[in-house]
């Protein structure tokens, strides 16, 4: 299986609802490090696994609206603990979406797997990795 992946990062503020949450019921901050693994077991006939500039910009893209941001006053993720593991899951969401429109070019359909790793620490991360579906349920 052919990997690549692109890597950006987000300054977010945050708080979570139930005790199991402890002191991060209040109001605080997180720095991510963003990973989106895209995989294939072919190259494409450019010998590519997507192309990397669509990549960071459709990430970038997607990550913009979150970065600098309280994500308890935003209307897309109301009523969420936006845990670590919920957001990979989010932007894994995101990403599909852009590939299955296009965004990423005619060729990123080939795309079988994408991985969303959130990194909160140099001790800390978590993600969300599903396959993608076939190009012929993208149109």
């Amino acid at each position: 299986m052919y990997r690549l992946t692109v890597r950006e990062h987000i300054m977010i503020a945050h708080s979570f609802q139930g005790d199991i949450f402890g002191p991060a019921q209040r109001l605080h901050g997180a720095t991510y490090l963003v990973d989106v693994t895209f995989m294939r077991p072919e190259l494409d006939s450019d010998n590519l696994v997507v192309d990397i500039g669509l990549a960071g910009e459709q990430l970038r893209g997607i990550l913009a609206p979150l970065n600098y941001s309280n994500l308890d006053e935003a209307p897309q993720l109301a009523g969420e603990n936006t845990t670590t593991e919920f957001l990979a899951g989010h932007i894994f969401q995101r990403m599909a979406a852009a590939i299955r429109d296009g965004k990423l070019g005619p060729q990123a359909r080939g795309l079988s797997r994408m991985a969303v790793t959130l990194h909160e620490s140099h001790v800390a991360w978590a993600g969300y990795e599903a396959d993608l579906p076939g190009p012929e349920a993208t149109g």
